[in-house]
């Protein structure tokens, strides 16, 4: 295991789920360039909420063998390295591919800071909890799958993107229910 000096934080982006949610279930259409979340605030939030550094991953589906590369061009710029995977069409390759790097951080060492809504990766984050190992989601808190809730007393984190990490320019029209300690009329007026 790392000790206490050498210890990071893996940030791993689940983007066509962040992307999917954004889409469909907060917006109704696809994101628009400006919709889309900051990356460069996901990763610097990663890296503030635990005072170390960020290894930070993006995992693309590359199924079709095309790379937005634009897209992945940005990411570098942003510190991030692109995973673009392939696999046969009925392979959820982006899964598998955090799973395996979830197992993988499972036996190395290191803290986790996920983006996704995913339950695929449950089994993988309760092994990371049995551990001592620190992991937070980072998500649409009411689009994320109800057992992470269920995790939280075992020590997982839920960040919600856009009130406490920040990812966005422009307030996002959800509907959610709001903590009375946090609800800014400001917002709705």
């Amino acid at each position: 295991m790392e000790t206490d000096a050498q210890r990071r934080t893996y940030l791993l982006v689940d983007g066509e789920n962040i992307d999917a949610t954004l889409g469909l279930s907060v917006l109704g259409h696809r994101p628009n360039p400006e919709e889309r979340p900051r990356w460069e605030r996901v990763n610097n939030f990663a890296r503030e909420r635990w005072g170390q550094p960020t290894t930070a991953l993006f995992f693309l589906n590359a199924s079709n063998g095309q790379m937005p590369m634009s897209f992945i061009q940005a990411l570098l710029a942003l510190g991030y390295h692109p995973i673009p995977l392939s696999g046969a069409p009925h392979e959820k390759v982006v899964d598998m591919g955090i799973q395996q790097t979830l197992e993988a951080i499972a036996e190395r060492g290191g803290d986790v800071m996920l983006a996704s809504h995913d339950g695929d990766f449950l089994p993988q984050v309760e092994r990371l909890l049995e551990g001592d190992h620190r992991v937070g989601v980072l998500a649409f808190r009411e689009f994320t799958n109800a057992h992470f809730s269920e995790l939280t007393d075992r020590g997982l984190t839920i960040h919600d993107l856009e009130d406490e990490v920040g990812a966005f320019n422009t307030p996002l029209p959800r509907v959610r229910v709001i903590p009375i300690t946090e609800f800014d009329p400001m917002r709705y007026l």
